[in-house]
């Protein structure tokens, strides 16, 4: 099974639809040698935000003779998806059954001390020439180019973890995505492991749509 590094850039945050989808496919997890690269823009089913629109500065006039949206799919033989907070692509495209491995999460976890994880912060993070760096952001938030940028932060990644496999390393991505601190309510900022019990079985039993990982947390 592959892996693809995969990004999509859509018509807003407002029920998403699709309007461009790029991946890099690999399946080696030393070299990350791409094996195939894929970019192509789809035709939403609904008008792009001028919030979106601002970021990615694709017009719906660009898209006139795209393929519709729905027409999507991901390869037969995906086994895993690599992105930068990829549960937000992985749901803008129906969520498939594969395995998500989140770079943010990783990243968080690894990097504790960067004050910003966004890709483009970490691009510059790990930059040896931050001119060049800034010179190759400027297409940022185009689809292919940000699963390319997400190659960087991956390897980067990979040489801190040495997962052996890639089902390590989305163990490891599971694993970093679990909260250590309450991220709302009255106990925002309290370690998890400190929160008041009676607080922890309210939070289990009655926020029905809580984030699975923080469920994770709470339970253990």
């Amino acid at each position: 099974m592959r892996a693809l590094i995969f990004d999509t850039e859509t018509t807003g945050r407002v029920e998403p639809d699709l309007i461009e989808a790029a991946w890099l496919a690999m399946t080696d997890l030393r070299t990350l040698e791409v094996e195939e690269q894929f970019v192509q823009r789809y035709r939403p089913a609904k008008p792009i935000e001028m919030g979106a629109m601002a970021v990615h500065h694709i017009l719906e006039e660009d898209l006139l003779e795209s393929p519709p949206s729905s027409s999507f799919r991901l390869p037969d033989d995906t086994g895993y998806l690599v992105g930068h907070s990829i549960d937000y692509d992985w749901g803008v495209i129906g969520k498939p059954d594969v395995k998500r491995i989140c770079t943010y999460a990783m990243a968080r976890k690894l990097w504790p001390e960067v004050d910003s994880h966004s890709q483009s912060a970490l691009m510059y993070h790990f930059s040896k020439n931050r001119h060049k760096t800034r010179e190759n952001l400027k297409n940022a938030h185009s689809a292919l180019a940000d699963v390319k940028f997400c190659r960087i932060i991956l390897n980067k990644v990979i040489l801190a973890v040495r997962p052996g496999s890639w089902d390590d390393l989305w163990a490891f991505s599971e694993r970093a995505r679990i909260p250590e601190t309450m991220p709302f309510g009255k106990h925002k900022g309290v370690k998890i492991a400190d929160l008041p019990d009676d607080y922890r079985r309210w939070a289990l039993n009655n926020l029905n749509d809580m984030d699975v990982y923080l469920r994770k947390a709470l339970e253990a």
